[in-house]
This record gives C-alpha cells, sequence and structure tokens, in this order.
C-alpha cells in the first residue's frame, strides 16, 4: 500500500462537481464580494485526498468562473485577467485551501465557521493590498494603504456573508448527501 492519499474516483467527481457549481454561482447576479470563493478552497482543502486536485480543483473552477465573468462583463474585466490583482487572488484562494487542510477529518460547524472567518479575513487583506498595489486609484503610500483598507470595509461584510453561506452550502449540502449516500464517504489516509 502507497503513502500517498487515495481517493475514489466517483467522489472524486462529487467533490469536483460541488466546487464547480460553487464556482458557477459567481455568474449569477449577486452583492459585491458575495463570492463562494474562499468557502471552495476551504472545501477542496478538507476534502481532496490528494493535496495537489485540493489545490487544483478550486484553482481551475476558479479560472472557469472568470473567463465567464470576462465574456458576460467584458472590458475591464478582461484587462483584470493577468494582473497583478488576478495573481494575488490566486495565490490568496491557494492559501485559503491549505488552511482548509487543517478541516480534513475534522469538519464541524464551529471548525468552518472560524476557519471560513479566518480566510475571507485574509482574503480582504490580500485583495484590498492588491487593489492599492495595482492602481493608481491610490497614492503608493502608507496613507494611501491605509485608504485602500478603509475603502474596502463596506465589502467586507459580503465577504464574511458569502463565505459563511457557500461554506453551508458546499459542507452542509456535502454532509447530507453521504448520510444518503454512504459511499461517498470521503476516505483521507495520508
Amino acid at each position: 500500500m502507497s503513502d500517498s492519499p487515495r481517493q475514489r474516483p466517483a467522489l472524486l467527481l462529487v467533490l469536483t462537481g460541488f466546487v464547480l457549481a460553487a464556482a458557477l454561482a459567481r455568474l449569477l447576479p449577486h452583492p459585491p464580494n458575495f463570492s463562494p470563493i474562499e468557502a471552495m478552497a476551504l472545501f477542496g482543502g478538507a476534502y481532496f485526498a490528494h493535496r495537489s486536485w485540493a489545490l487544483l480543483v478550486p484553482l481551475l473552477a476558479l479560472a472557469l468562473s472568470d473567463l465567464g465573468l470576462a465574456l458576460m462583463m467584458g472590458g475591464s474585466y478582461v484587462d483584470y485577467l493577468g494582473s497583478g490583482g488576478f495573481w494575488l487572488i490566486y495565490a490568496c484562494i491557494a492559501g485559503i485551501t491549505v488552511m482548509g487542510f487543517g478541516l480534513r477529518g475534522r469538519v464541524t460547524a464551529g471548525r468552518v465557521l472560524g476557519f471560513g472567518l479566518m480566510g475571507s479575513l485574509a482574503f480582504f487583506a490580500v485583495s484590498n493590498f492588491g487593489v492599492w498595489w495595482g492602481s493608481s486609484f491610490y497614492p503608493q503610500s502608507l496613507q494611501g494603504l491605509i485608504a485602500c483598507y478603509l475603502a474596502g470595509l463596506p465589502f467586507l461584510h459580503w465577504t464574511v456573508l458569502g463565505t459563511v453561506f457557500y461554506s453551508g452550502l458546499l459542507f452542509g449540502g456535502y454532509e447530507l448527501l453521504q448520510r444518503r449516500v454512504p459511499g461517498l464517504r470521503a476516505h483521507l489516509t495520508a
């Protein structure tokens, strides 16, 4: 028997389907920053047996939804793709996925909520730094960085609410599905 984690193909498909469905929800009308991306990252980190899949699936799902948004919105969203801020967001989501490794085998509502809040705060810190760093909206000074974070505060509650909502859907939905289909129980061996 190998030391690497194993996961059945059917379980891999179900987990990937959950992440893709959440990512495609970004294409629906929603309040600013009410997004599934932090929840997708935590979910991937918690349930994909192979750490590489845990990182790859949420990032590819995010890329797919970004392409969909670029097709829908065009203009400035297309310009955003590949920018410095874009890469910071992807690095942040990878970091949140790694945080999700801490949920492996210990998923509870309280832990998911706590990790979701940490992920939301990390996203707020990184995304606003990216806005400050990659745009001419704010002076490239400490005062400009502070002004950028203050301007981002009204969006923080939407980030938290989106993360909590989508975490409830992903983690809760998967738990309910596992109860109905016991063969889907995650078998993470490390």
